[in-house]
């Protein structure tokens, strides 16, 4: 496993926590509009992932890019995790890996 360059993962509460640094997050698309998707995450809020190819509606993608302001991810890689995706789980995620126990995360 490649820890040179970890990514955090977030939800889009916590990505303003982490502009300018890599993130990572996943999100249910609600929209692509001409290279930025407009999707939900895993709390429900939204977010705008910049430079994603265009997915199919209501598919969950994970995102991992750079964090470039409060609602926004500049997208380096983007994988289609089809049309069903435990957001609790993962949300769930997000909040021990930026909580008392983010020691055990890169």
């Amino acid at each position: 496993m490649d820890t040179s360059s970890p990514a955090v993962f977030v939800n889009a509460e916590l990505l303003k926590m982490y502009i300018g640094r890599r993130v990572r997050a996943v999100v249910q698309v609600m929209r692509n509009e001409g290279g930025v998707l407009v999707g939900k995450s895993t709390d429900g809020n939204q977010l705008t992932v910049k430079g994603s190819p265009a997915f199919l509606m209501s598919h969950f993608v994970e995102v991992i890019g750079i964090a470039d302001g409060n609602q926004s991810i500049r997208a380096e890689i983007s994988t289609d995790l089809g049309e069903n995706f435990d957001v609790v789980a993962y949300d769930g995620l997000c909040q021990l890996a930026n909580g008392k126990h983010r020691n055990l995360f890169l």
